[in-house]
């Protein structure tokens, strides 16, 4: 299908801002009245066209400024979003496995520079694992590929039930380039991350991701969820088709699209106070490995778009979640960000 193409989810190279470019952060252009009045009605608008579904917070230096919530949850039984509804991030994920594999690193287990054979001599693939490097993973220089987005030879996307069902998918794809001489966005990449940590930490990685990243941040509604088995108060996805779709064109449920569980690359689920409380735990430093405060990275495929910035100039915070195609989250993000005179 096209469409899984299409749509890879984004987490742009350098998202990762430094803690000086925080500290630093310029004063917005823009008031706060005047921001939040602009954003109120270009969320009206892109509601009342059927254009966003979802929830969005803005928060400055602490305080929740901006809290408003838009469409339905589930379609079906007419259930709306609220505050507390749980979203998929797409590739949001990957921040929280590229903390793990820090927080590995920091202690020890693991040598950033070292090849992947290093630590899984076994790999299925020896040619990718004697030449690629786990930083090289990590910043997306691998050259290793592959379409997470298939169903298993025979199989169905609700198969695949575990990060380690993934790895099916590519890893007998040769290099698409000389590692560490180009950058290209890996999914697969990260999927190879998630059963790293596993190998590494003798702790399943859904586990060690909940034990380390989220309990420290007190994060209690994040988690990947599988989509058979959903919990109260978490949103479906629904789809149009594609980003190139009309934006007149029915909506359909996502959940056909979606693996039986998400993957290290992506895929796991989470509230608009989970993303908060996530910011705040960067700010306090009490996730070891963790990127700085001032991160950008957004998350999108067919039914689902998200965005968390931390550190926008005038010291503003920004979490939207959208249960549409993109760009209905990172759309609203991008406008927020100009707004403010922030880089694109």
């Amino acid at each position: 299908m096209a469409m899984r193409t299409q749509f890879l989810v984004l987490l742009a190279a350098g998202a990762l801002a430094s803690p000086l470019a925080e500290a630093q952060s310029p004063p917005a252009t823009i008031s706060e009245g005047e921001l939040l009045a602009r954003l109120a009605a270009k969320l009206d608008s892109l509601a009342a066209l059927d254009q966003f579904s979802g929830v969005v917070a803005l928060v400055k230096n602490g305080s929740p400024i901006f809290q408003r919530v838009y469409g339905m949850a589930d379609r079906g039984s007419r259930r709306k979003n609220d505050l507390h509804t749980a979203f998929n991030l797409g590739s949001i994920n990957k921040v929280f496995t590229g903390t793990a594999v820090r927080q590995l690193a920091a202690a020890g287990k693991l040598d950033l520079d070292s090849t992947l054979a290093r630590y899984w001599p076994d790999y299925p693939n020896p040619d990718v694992a004697s030449r690629v490097t786990i930083r090289q993973l990590l910043e997306h220089r691998s050259g290793v590929g592959g379409d997470i987005f298939a169903a298993p030879r025979g199989g169905k996307r609700s198969d695949i039930r575990h990060n380690r069902d993934f790895l099916q998918l590519f890893v007998e794809e040769p290099l698409q380039f000389e590692p560490g001489t180009s950058r290209r966005y890996s999914n697969s990449g990260y999927i190879v991350l998630g059963e790293l940590v596993e190998r590494v930490s003798g702790i399943d990685y859904y586990e060690y991701i909940r034990r380390n990243v989220y309990e420290p941040a007190g994060m209690t509604r994040t988690a990947h969820f599988r989509p058979d088995s959903l919990p109260a108060n978490t949103a479906l996805g629904y789809t149009r088709g594609g980003r190139d779709a009309p934006q007149t064109a029915p909506l359909r449920s996502n959940t056909e699209l979606l693996p039986g569980r998400g993957s290290a690359a992506g895929g796991g689920y989470s509230t608009v106070t989970d993303l908060l409380k996530f910011l705040s735990a960067l700010r306090g430093g009490k996730i070891p490995g963790a990127p700085p405060p001032g991160i950008g990275v957004a998350g999108g495929a067919p039914g689902l778009n998200a965005v968390l910035v931390g550190g926008l100039p005038g010291g503003y915070d920004l979490v939207v979640l959208a249960n549409l195609d993109p760009p209905a989250a990172v759309g609203i993000g991008e406008m927020v960000r100009r707004w403010l005179g922030g880089r694109s």
